[in-house]
């Protein structure tokens, strides 16, 4: 079970996203959050589907190993919302919710979640692709969304949780917990690998430090 194995860790989920610490309490492992203020930007050009991970990388990096115990395990993600090879981040304004969501109005659109593990020694990262379709929001629905809920603090202006994702998307393919910010599923499994002593060398990046 993964909750044995994560026993021995003191986990440090280093995101201030409520969906993400649900997501992880909802697995049943105990954890802390701990952020630290990281620019969130990426280099010009950078392959759309490689973003997500650079980041959660980036969000890792952050901490100094001074920051980190033996026993520290670190979860650092970030997801967005790509249009095309158009990266919808979160929006800056009302307004401005309104017309990324008037975007993904009739439109399939990529959610793309990144994750980092990262202990002392080792480093892990895994990025998860779900396509979202969602149907043509009228005007009203849109306003409706944007001045009942929180969509400023979510990449691509909606939380597939809330209103909006019961009646907007038409389907989803691919993880639907992803959507929310953390692909539940892959993260377990590739947490039971993470902690497995005997595929840490094979499976992991050993830092040199």
């Amino acid at each position: 079970m993964l909750i044995d194995r994560l026993s021995k860790y003191n986990v440090i989920l280093a995101s201030s996203s409520p969906r993400r610490k649900q997501l992880l309490q909802e697995l049943g492992i105990n954890f802390i959050v701990k952020t630290m203020q990281v620019d969130e930007s990426y280099p010009v050009g950078y392959p759309v589907e490689k973003v997500a991970q650079y980041l959660s990388e980036i969000k890792a990096a952050a901490f100094h190993s001074r920051d980190l115990d033996r026993n520290t395990l670190l979860i650092t993600a970030d997801t967005i919302v790509a249009l095309g090879n158009t990266i919808l981040g979160k929006p800056k304004s009302i307004d401005d919710a309104k017309a990324i969501l008037n975007k993904l109005s009739g439109c399939r659109h990529e959610v793309i979640t990144g994750v980092t593990f990262r202990t002392i020694t080792r480093r892990h990262s895994f990025s998860v692709s779900t396509e979202v379709f969602f149907r043509n929001l009228s005007s009203d629905e849109i306003n409706y969304y944007v001045d009942n809920f929180k969509p400023l603090d979510k990449a691509g202006a909606y939380g597939i949780q809330e209103w909006i994702g019961h009646v907007a998307i038409d389907k989803i393919e691919g993880s639907y917990f992803n959507v929310m910010g953390l692909p539940t599923h892959r993260l377990y499994d590739e947490l039971m690998y993470f902690t497995d002593d005997s595929n840490n060398k094979d499976r992991s990046l050993i830092l040199d430090i």
